[in-house]
């Protein structure tokens, strides 16, 4: 079992092209669904066909990217992540004369080969669904649906993610044995769900110094800066947003009387009540990095989270959800 740490900020087109080399099976007598196509960035193992196909330009789904605790209704974060983006579902049934075992162990390759990271793989129940409760996400997981496995202990999936200036792409397969839609016998079902997102946009960091920063919360109250960044759907703090709030804590050391509100802003993307405390959350992040190593008290600030509730752009296109995501930095005046 392998899981990655680290999801990216969102999810990106990616515009390689995926070559597979499968091993060659008998052809099955049947034939694809009317109208139905392979992805063009992941292939079909040989003598597979399509049973479900459909493509949707905007849906905002989980996958599950490690394996789901016994309680998992208690820890529903820990074990999944949230996906937005374009969407591709299709089911393939495989050749009788091939284990499922085998047809996914050529699909991780392929991947890998291409350049995707694997950032979640399992086999069996033990891995994959350890008790029954704990099935539902992963059965998610096969948008298509599938017929139920012989036996889960044949069950494989995995979880990649291709990422580069070009654009991004997070595939999630989902395999079992099962019985064939036109005979009893065992054969491999593969469930493919493939996210794709918005080209990603590059140059974005602007590095607000303490000097602006101290110019503007004068003139305004208040500071939008970009600069501080945080890991996909979590509220722990990017290496690259150290700069910014080095100078959020020179700012800080430098006016020993100002107090401020930390105040965390998402898009309109997700539930509602999830963006608050997320937005809550990554502000404390804030708060406690400014207390902790810049030895700034606590006193001096409150953290407070907005959502999506003050949005300074449309969220209709990913440049405005850019800048509806940000936090502000506001004077606690008191007069």
């Amino acid at each position: 079992m392998q899981r990655a740490t680290g999801l990216g900020l969102s999810l990106f087109v990616s515009i390689a092209m995926l070559a597979i080399t499968m091993p060659a099976g008998p052809a099955l007598a049947q034939e694809d669904i009317a109208g139905a196509t392979d992805h063009p960035l992941v292939g079909r193992y040989q003598g597979s066909v399509i049973t479900f196909h459909e493509t949707k330009a905007y849906e905002e789904l989980t996958l599950p990217d490690a394996t789901p605790p016994r309680n998992y209704r208690e820890a529903p974060d820990s074990f999944q992540t949230e996906l937005a983006g374009k969407l591709t579902s299709i089911r393939y049934e495989g050749p009788a004369d091939r284990s499922i075992l085998e047809v996914m162990r050529n699909y991780e390759k392929a991947l890998k080969d291409d350049g995707f990271e694997i950032l979640f793989s399992c086999r069996g129940k033990k891995e994959c669904a350890p008790n029954t409760s704990s099935v539902a996400p992963l059965w998610d997981a096969a948008r298509g649906g599938i017929g139920m496995p012989s036996t889960w202990d044949s069950t494989l999936y995995t979880l990649a993610r291709k990422d580069d200036p070009a654009g991004q792409v997070t595939v999630g397969l989902l395999g079992v044995e099962t019985r064939a839609s036109n005979t009893r016998s065992l054969t491999p079902h593969v469930a493919m769900t493939i996210v794709e997102g918005e080209p990603m946009q590059t140059d974005q960091i602007v590095l607000v110094e303490a000097s602006a920063m101290e110019s503007a919360i004068a003139k305004d109250g208040k500071i939008a800066v970009y600069g501080i960044n945080f890991d996909f759907d979590k509220a722990d703090i990017t290496p690259d947003s150290k700069p910014q709030i080095d100078e959020l804590g020179k700012l800080l050391t430098d006016n020993p009387e100002l107090a401020v509100l930390i105040v965390g802003h998402t898009d309109g993307e997700g539930g509602f009540d999830y963006n608050l405390s997320l937005s809550q959350r990554r502000a404390q992040a804030v708060v406690d990095a400014l207390a902790r190593d810049y030895g700034i008290a606590a006193t001096r600030l409150q953290p407070a989270g907005a959502g999506p509730v003050s949005p300074v752009a449309s969220n209709r296109t990913e440049d405005g959800r850019a800048k509806n995501r940000r936090v502000e930095i506001v004077e606690r005046y008191k007069g």
